[in-house]
């Protein structure tokens, strides 16, 4: 049956004075409570003025009801302060137990205000390569992708942003790479553990970023983006793969620039009109890179694959290349590539970190491949960092923090191989 415009209208109308008609009964009901429990809230602060009332006047209480004329209630009332001063003068610590003054007040609160230093600092931590596939498979298919970090899951995620370089494609889907010994491939299934540990932002500047293609790469970038953690190093042209990650903390800007000096193809590099890499064969296209993001942020963190494998001493241009991504606007060198842990470096008042080894990338690491850990940097906005090492040991692909012997022999060995840098024996890093 066909319905008039003008029985619609009506309709509607009706419709309409009906949910005003609910509105109305609504908020009269809820006006009504309001009114009620004014009501008692008024009654009850009047009770209470009556009562004050009362007590000042002298009918409050018996010792006051005894006394006759001011000289005798000032005389209780110092008598009470007596009392009071007696009881409280070991737990306030006052002169009498009298209450503080003003000056004292004030002088209490700058504690807080000396306190709030620690908010003019971020606190940043660092992982070197994890390689969540291929070798750990069998652990992470019985134990899960969460046990990967039960180990050192507080070093994780206690700070205000934990990075490190991703040395696998996350796809589905990919044609994998011929001409290199080893091609990597891992499943999205790995990333919401990692999100979960703690990580936030992931370098993707590595030799192994294109192992299944522009594909896979281009796979990687975006389950990183839909698991909530953020990336660089790579990108569809030079533009992207070049520009940094900025994130901001308590008014401090930071970027993460990711490049490589280890590119197995020469069609890997990006550039304008070509998707890949953010490489650093060409130091000036590094450099420029460091300098434009020092002008975006406050702090520059460059995260750069490079060196030889398993060798724990920096190669000459690893020497080189930290000292000038400083010069450019660095303010922390990260490295990683080597499979191994590699010394630290003071330039300039500026940190690098040669290399922090692997930390996920083999079920059952033998020797100095097992060493790892967290490097912490504890920085003002002006690029000042107080760094911390955290020594660890892989053990069924967990890292896993090392204390006592162990853990001294570890960062031992690490000042033995830094240049004119001692670890102490809580790890923080000192320039000799």
């Amino acid at each position: 049956m066909q319905v008039s415009r003008s029985e619609t209208h009506a309709q509607d109308k009706l419709n309409r004075k009906k949910r005003l008609k609910r509105r109305m009964i609504v908020n009269f009901t809820l006006f009504g409570i309001i009114i009620i429990l004014l009501g008692g809230w008024f009654a009850v602060s009047k009770a209470d003025q009556i009562k004050d009332w009362l007590s000042f006047s002298g009918g409050g209480t018996k010792e006051q009801a005894g006394k006759s004329g001011n000289e005798g209630i000032v005389g209780d009332d110092e008598a009470a302060n007596g009392a009071n001063s007696s009881a409280e003068e070991p737990e306030s610590g006052n002169n009498g137990g009298a209450a503080p003054l003003p000056e004292e007040e004030e002088g209490g609160a700058a504690d807080p205000g000396a306190e709030s230093g620690a908010e003019d600092r971020v606190s940043l931590s660092f992982v070197g390569d994890l390689l969540v596939a291929d070798y750990v498979a069998a652990v992470t298919e019985r134990e899960g992708y969460d046990y990967l970090y039960k180990q050192a899951l507080l070093y994780l995620s206690e700070p205000d942003l934990t990075a490190g370089n991703l040395e696998f494609p996350v796809t589905n889907r990919g044609t994998p790479v011929t001409g290199t010994p080893y091609v990597f491939k891992g499943s999205p299934d790995v990333l919401p553990s990692m999100r979960n540990a703690g990580f936030d932002i992931m370098s993707l500047a590595n030799n192994h970023a294109l192992d299944q293609g522009v594909e896979g790469m281009l796979d990687t970038m975006k389950y990183l983006d839909e698991a909530g953690i953020e990336h660089m190093g790579a990108g569809n042209d030079a533009a992207e793969a070049f520009a940094p990650v900025i994130k901001e903390v308590r008014g401090i800007k930071i970027a993460y620039v990711g490049l490589s000096r280890v590119v197995p193809f020469s069609s890997w590099k990006a550039d304008k009109n070509t998707p890949g890499l953010a490489e650093s064969y060409d130091i000036k296209r590094a450099t420029d890179a460091i300098a434009k993001a020092k002008e975006q942020a406050d702090l520059v963190v460059v995260m750069v694959h490079w060196g030889k494998e398993r060798v724990d001493q920096p190669e000459a241009y690893q020497t080189d290349f930290g000292k000038q991504y400083i010069d450019a606007g660095a303010d922390l060198v990260i490295g990683s590539h080597p499979h191994v842990l590699q010394g630290f470096e003071m330039y300039k008042g500026k940190w690098i970190a040669y290399s922090l080894g692997n930390f996920i990338f083999s079920s059952y690491p033998k020797e100095t491949a097992g060493e790892t850990g967290v490097l912490d940097a504890l920085c003002t906005k002006s690029g000042d960092c107080e760094m911390t090492f955290h020594p660890m040991f892989t053990v069924a692909a967990q890292p896993t923090p090392l204390e006592g012997e162990a853990a001294q022999t570890l960062l031992d060995r690490l000042s033995s191989i830094s240049f004119g840098v001692k670890l102490k024996e809580d790890g923080r890093l000192v320039a000799e």
